[in-house]
């Protein structure tokens, strides 16, 4: 239809379609990868898989908007005849079929950053798709042809926002950032307030994959026999699940009496080491 037509602006709907249908596959391969179970040499499985596929769609999300944008300002020095009809018509059917696949993905969206990635290419073809019929009622209503490449530029601009917001969150899991909806500073306060516990360092908060986040800390308890410090770490385990959401945790107790290098063995004497053992090393 775009070609028919010779419409830049659905030229770029039928793209983004095409992008779709290649990043709906990416994304369900994705997801059935992240579903097998952890082995010996991946341990969290391959639940980041799912973020490889997010990052894959928003780069490509940006790379054809830049396409759309390069081929509007050719059309801005050089105008071309749209045929509105075949525009208009392909449009509507392409409006109807992506308003209906947005609305399905629309819930879903919001649990995965995978499925995100998917909505928000669908959601990008559905305003192309929108963009396009106001612009082909006003090339058969007024003949002015400029506004083809560009309902192409606003709509790359849109798509592009959405584009950089997806490779951003997908590459902050990838480098191990804090989760951008949990406070860190509010989560060590938390913990600090645990009766027993003296003081924290070493703490690590990271995602694995969408909902699912990580933490590891060193916690600075009283001198205190070890069978004690369990009640300490359910009650730990409790505040990260049930107020922070934070479903895998590792911590490691350490003696407020004992210096750096040293640690406290089960009968209450710091030990020198040349590295901290693991909680379950106590």
């Amino acid at each position: 239809g775009g070609i028919l037509s010779n419409s830049l602006a659905l030229l770029s709907d039928a793209g983004h379609m095409l992008t779709d249908v290649m990043s709906l596959m990416l994304s369900l391969f994705a997801l059935q990868l992240a579903l097998r179970p952890p082995s010996s040499t991946r341990t969290y499985g391959l639940y980041r898989m799912e973020i490889l596929a997010a990052l894959i769609n928003g780069t490509t999300l940006i790379l054809i908007s830049a396409y759309i944008i390069y081929q509007a300002y050719r059309r801005f020095q050089t105008p071309q005849i749209v045929d509105s009809h075949t525009m208009l018509w392909v449009a509507i059917v392409g409006l109807a079929a992506n308003g209906i696949a947005a609305w399905v993905m629309m819930r879903s969206s919001k649990e995965s950053l995978n499925l995100r990635g998917a909505y928000l290419h669908i959601l990008g073809d559905a305003l192309s798709s929108l963009g396009v019929v106001g612009g082909g009622l006003v090339i058969k209503f007024t003949g002015w042809y400029l506004i083809d490449p560009i309902l192409s530029v606003v709509l790359s601009m849109v798509i592009l926002r959405g584009a950089f917001v997806l490779v951003k969150d997908s590459t902050n899991i990838l480098l191990e950032a804090v989760p951008k909806d949990v406070d860190l500073e509010e989560v060590q306060g938390a913990l600090k307030s645990i009766a027993g516990v003296k003081d924290l360092h070493h703490v690590h908060l990271w995602t694995i994959s969408s909902g699912i986040h990580a933490l590891s800390a060193h916690v600075v308890v009283g001198d205190i026999q070890v069978s004690h410090t369990g009640s300490i770490l359910q009650e730990i385990n409790e505040v990260l699940t049930h107020k922070f959401r934070i479903s895998h945790s590792t911590i490691q107790f350490e003696c407020e009496n004992c210096e750096e290098g040293f640690y406290c063995n089960i009968d209450r004497v710091c030990v020198a080491v040349t590295a901290k053992p693991h909680a379950h090393d106590h």
